[in-house]
């Protein structure tokens, strides 16, 4: 408790009730853990119970935060699976191992996430550099962002 009270900046006590010592054991001192009481009885019912958890309750709070933590990793993981999957076929250059309807959607998916962000990206781009952006089928003027053509025609003449 000293360790708790001081780590935490506030005020605490202890009442240890042992089966084989009729006579509780206090900490810090029966006069400060009679201060701390008295503390706690004048506040409003509202604010003694706002932050109170017994045992149950906390395991409870323990488990949802422990799933919630499982169901972000199991997320983060098959993103990756599906990332890796996505540059497997990159990498060959066609679909194979006649992947399951569940792997083609989420790599569909992840496709779809990462064209929106290259596409963000590009406005972002086009906008600071003055590029001519059309969206919606409204044309906006701004400087054209040379080079990415040149590399693109360079790679076709190639293959």
């Amino acid at each position: 408790m000293n360790e708790i009270s001081t780590l935490c900046g506030i005020e605490a006590c202890a009442i240890i009730y042992s089966p084989n010592d009729p006579q509780p054991e206090v900490w810090p001192s029966e006069p400060k853990v009679q201060r701390v009481l008295s503390k706690f009885m004048e506040m409003s019912e509202q604010k003694q119970c706002r932050k109170m958890l017994n045992q149950e309750s906390l395991l409870k709070q323990i488990i949802i935060k422990g799933q919630q933590q499982l169901i972000r990793q199991r997320n983060e993981n098959r993103k990756k699976e599906i990332t890796h999957l996505m540059f497997q076929y990159l990498s060959v250059g066609k679909v194979f191992d006649n992947p399951s309807l569940i792997n083609l959607n989420d790599l569909s998916w992840l496709i779809d996430q990462n064209l929106n962000e290259i596409k963000k990206n590009m406005t972002m781009i086009q906008i600071q550099e003055g590029a001519p952006v059309t969206k919606n089928g409204e044309h906006g003027y701004m400087h054209h962002v040379h080079g990415l053509e040149n590399t693109i025609d360079t790679i076709q003449n190639q293959h």
